[in-house]
Parts: structure tokens; C-alpha cells; sequence
């Protein structure tokens, strides 16, 4: 597999993660309680923060040499 198609897979992987971030606020927001909420809320936000990370170093590590 080529580093572009890496990075691309590596990305789209992220982008899930966003996703299932939004999914775990909406869930922790609104539908739980208790100590259900805290959990979902602390998974939803380190997702969050792991794809932000994830996103800035394949933008940032510029294009994929072939």
C-alpha cells in the first residue's frame, strides 16, 4: 500500500472518530445520566482530541513521495 493511500485510511479513520465523538456528546447530553453520562463524555472528548491530533499531523506532514 502507498503512503498517500495510508494517509488517506489514516484520515478517514479520524474523520470516524469525529463522528462517533458526536454521536457520544449527543448520547451523554441528553439521554444518560449518572455516571453513564461522565463516561460517554470523557470517551466522546479524548475521540475528539485524538482525531484533531491525528487530522493536524496528516495535513501537516505535507504530500505523500512516491
Amino acid at each position: 500500500m502507498s503512503p498517500a493511500l495510508m494517509k488517506m485510511w489514516i484520515s478517514f479513520g479520524a474523520m470516524g472518530f469525529m463522528v462517533l465523538s458526536i454521536i457520544f456528546i449527543y448520547f451523554s447530553r441528553y439521554k444518560l445520566k449518572g455516571v453513564f453520562r461522565f463516561i460517554t463524555a470523557l470517551i466522546a472528548y479524548v475521540l475528539l482530541i485524538l482525531s484533531g491530533i491525528i487530522i493536524f499531523l496528516i495535513v501537516f506532514s505535507g504530500p505523500a513521495s512516491e
